[in-house]
């Protein structure tokens, strides 16, 4: 039996670690709530919504048909940034972070007409970050 040349083993455990650290990243939406904003990671995909900015805040049960620009859906979960489909002329990007497509959804309008939209598997996260995010429209600070 020939004995593996120790660059390829070296290159096998590379592989298995960059893998389980991108699927460790796309697992869920990592949140920060700061003062003046929040910031949104999930996977490769990173926001900052800026409190000052936010224009609506809206829970909807489904997000609507859309063209994925890049990104990826697996499961119960859709990330990544895509295009309405109103017409052809439409090149508004709309960000989604939903973590369960089964969940409510919270939608996120800001800088007049960009879109957000992002849940988390656990529907009482997702109820808190609302709250969070409608008190910061009502009374800016």
């Amino acid at each position: 039996m020939k004995k593996r040349h120790r660059f390829w083993n070296v290159v096998i455990v590379l592989t298995v670690i960059v893998s389980f650290l991108a699927f460790a990243a796309h697992y869920k939406n990592w949140t920060k709530v700061e003062p003046d904003q929040v910031k949104i990671l999930s996977g490769f995909y990173f926001k900052k919504l800026r409190y000052s900015e936010l224009d609506s805040i809206v829970m909807v049960g489904k997000i609507p048909p859309m063209e994925r620009l890049n990104g990826f859906s697996a499961l119960e979960k859709e990330k990544g940034l895509f295009r309405e489909f109103k017409d052809s002329l439409t090149t508004k990007k709309v960000h989604v972070y939903v973590d369960n497509l089964s969940n409510q959804k919270i939608k996120v309008v800001y800088n007049d007409s960009s879109i957000l939209y992002i849940n988390y598997t656990d529907s009482l996260k997702t109820l808190e970050l609302f709250n969070l995010l409608e008190s910061k429209i009502v009374s800016p600070q």
